[in-house]
């Protein structure tokens, strides 16, 4: 069985556009697979749609990514572990592909990412060079990350100690257990937080995390972007 992990905190307006690309792809299959939802402390409608959509709803509260997505590991029942964020769209064939790379012996691995909707013009220039560089190093992006139930379990899951970067060292772990491979084929995953702050302030968040050096990921403090409030997309409030 697949289970997809989808982690979510107050995702009511993306959530069930990414729920039914799941639905649609898995069902292409022609396997067993269920979705699980890590609701992590959502004050919205978030849980409602994921449940009217057909997925197993597992509420957590910690605030967390790392945790969130480990919870719903704990909670899913398939051999092969599929990690989408609430506001990523998948298509058919990179969940095959994800699928025949587990089903061929790889530990686990990750895809290529494009954003949805019009970049600002920092974005444009350093998503290319952020995909490359990604995929040069064989680590997956955090919006999609597979991985075999035994790898996931030799890995020790995400590290709780950590608030962001940790599809970084997931994806290392992963690496010392077998094959990881970063697949050709996308997924489509929202532009809102490169719409919502501006070139300047993401340069000023990522300053501040390397003046404060490792320290500066294990607390949710200083990472607005991650943690901060903004859920709104400017494209869709415009």
């Amino acid at each position: 069985m697949i289970s997809f992990i989808v982690p979510a905190y107050n995702e009511e307006a993306l959530i069930g556009g990414t729920l039914e690309t799941l639905n649609r792809a898995a069902q292409t299959l022609g396997e067993a697979y269920e979705i699980v939802v890590a609701d992590d402390a959502s004050s919205d409608g978030t849980a409602n749609i994921a449940e009217a959509h057909g997925a197993r709803v597992v509420r957590v509260e910690r605030r967390q990514i790392a945790a969130t997505r480990n919870a719903g590991a704990r909670e899913a029942l398939g051999d092969k572990l599929i990690f989408v964020d609430a506001d990523t769209r998948v298509n058919e064939a990179v969940v095959r592909a994800a699928s025949d790379a587990m089903n061929r012996g790889a530990a686990g691995g990750g895809s290529g990412v494009n954003f949805d909707g019009k970049l600002p013009r920092y974005a444009e220039r350093v998503h290319p060079a952020m995909i490359r560089i990604f995929r040069a190093l064989g680590l997956a992006c955090g919006c999609f990350l597979f991985c075999t139930r035994s790898a996931f379990n030799a890995a020790g899951g995400f590290d709780e100690k950590l608030f962001a970067s940790e599809e970084i060292t997931m994806s290392r772990a992963l690496k010392r257990q077998g094959r990881f491979v970063v697949l050709r084929e996308t997924v489509t995953t929202s532009g809102r937080k490169l719409r919502m702050y501006s070139g300047k302030d993401v340069l000023r968040l990522f300053a501040s995390i390397l003046l404060a050096g490792p320290k500066a990921l294990r607390s949710r403090d200083a990472l607005e972007v991650w943690y901060g409030g903004r859920r709104e997309d400017p494209d869709l409030a415009g």
